[in-house]
């Protein structure tokens, strides 16, 4: 019997260097699903903010309470590392579609709220330890596998303001909740492919190991601060307000306003695909740099090229702005081999920090100036990043 048509049912050991091609795939798979229903906040924003009467910091500031929990991820990351979590891995996507379906039926800002942070909860979940788990099955391709993972999830969330904005014309606002199945289908099968998989390095976490640890990822992780700080500006007024700015500045419909947000996340499926399988050959900072320095010039034809080039520049913005994730990930997982699902928390929780300050600044700047002059200097302050890359570390820590 060949082992890959069996490797889902057997654990992988900590040092195996096989990539397990069956399960990279069934996780991505797990994760395309997850992150289609968890993409749905952006595309529903314009509607939202129509029937809640909200400003655009407050209708921004829904996708920060969904990521609220993300500040559990390096608690999660640690047990995931001590414990195998794959049950989080399994019932995720079953349970972020239902929380995420049910938008829809809140009759308040507040109570929408409420049901975004409960839904962030299955999010950190699913997000802690899966890129462990990926980390683990790749073996010594963690870079390809961590782009088929990150290119799945914005797969997605390609997917994502498709699947709502059709869900909006079928079944109504209210009616969204009709689409969970799709959640729980996927639950099903991830738990017959994953349930003997282990999510765990298994680490002996001690007192040494501590005093090790500490300096590398002071090192590492600062770098990685001035580096998402610089960027995610940009990358929150893509993500977040790009359906408001088609809509506000563009006065384009909800379909075609959230049918550019497709646009921006099928390019970024390709960025993630290529960016961390190139990483592992062209290094990861020579990656990050490329990437990093060519995404503000795409801000910038957005913004002032022809408007036939619209779908193009977006295009250009997706693959190059969304690519960073994979190859960030992929060096968080070099660097920390034994403590890879902590490590990944920890690397969740700054960035939904950092995140969560860009979302407001981001919102609070288009309330006082406009969309316009906000997506403009989101992308000169992009520039910034690229300088980060070269304090980088380079090659794997054993």
């Amino acid at each position: 019997m060949n082992p890959q048509s069996t490797s889902a049912q057997t654990a992988v050991h900590a040092h195996d260097e096989t990539f397990h091609t069956e399960q990279v795939l069934t996780i991505a798979g797990g994760h395309f699903v997850h992150d289609t229903f968890s993409a749905f906040i952006a595309p529903l924003l314009p509607v939202l903010q129509d029937k809640l009467s909200t400003n655009y910091a407050l209708a921004g500031s829904l996708t920060i309470f969904a990521q609220l929990p993300g500040l559990m991820n390096p608690f999660v990351g640690y047990l995931a590392d001590k414990i195998s979590l794959r049950y989080f891995i399994i019932l995720a996507p079953g349970v972020t579609a239902t929380l995420m379906s049910l938008m829809g039926l809140m009759p308040s800002y507040a109570s929408l709220a409420f049901l975004l942070v409960i839904a962030g909860l299955s999010i950190a979940a699913f997000h802690a330890p899966a890129p462990a788990m990926i980390g683990r099955v790749s073996g010594n391709r963690t870079g390809t596998g961590m782009s088929i993972f990150m290119a799945s999830g914005e797969l997605g969330r390609t997917l994502g303001p498709l699947l709502v904005t059709a869900g909006v014309t079928w079944f109504g606002l209210e009616g969204l909740w009709k689409l969970m199945v799709l959640g729980w289908i996927t639950s099903a099968v991830l738990y017959f492919r994953l349930r003997q998989v282990s999510a765990s390095s298994r680490p002996t976490l001690d007192g040494k190991m501590i005093r090790e640890l500490l300096p590398r990822a002071q090192k590492v992780f600062l770098v990685l601060i001035w580096l998402m700080l610089a960027r995610q500006f940009l990358l929150v007024s893509l993500t977040t307000f790009l359906p408001l700015f088609m809509t506000d500045v563009k006065q384009a419909d909800l379909w075609l306003s959230n049918s550019s947000l497709t646009i921006l996340e099928g390019a970024g499926v390709a960025g993630a695909l290529l960016s961390g399988t190139l990483s592992d050959r062209l290094g990861r900072r020579g990656m990050l740099g490329i990437v990093l320095a060519l995404a503000p010039l795409f801000m910038l034809l957005f913004l002032f090229g022809p408007a036939g080039l619209t779908a193009v520049s977006l295009a250009l913005l997706g693959f190059t702005v969304l690519a960073p994730t994979a190859v960030m990930l992929a060096l968080v997982q070099d660097q920390f081999p034994t403590n890879r699902a902590l490590a990944n928390g920890s690397f969740l929780a700054t960035n939904f920090l950092i995140r969560s300050l860009a979302v407001w600044v981001v919102g609070f700047a288009a309330d006082r100036f406009g969309l316009s002059p906000v997506f403009l200097w989101s992308g000169v302050l992009a520039w910034l990043s690229v300088p980060a890359v070269w304090f980088l570390p380079t090659g794997r820590k054993i």
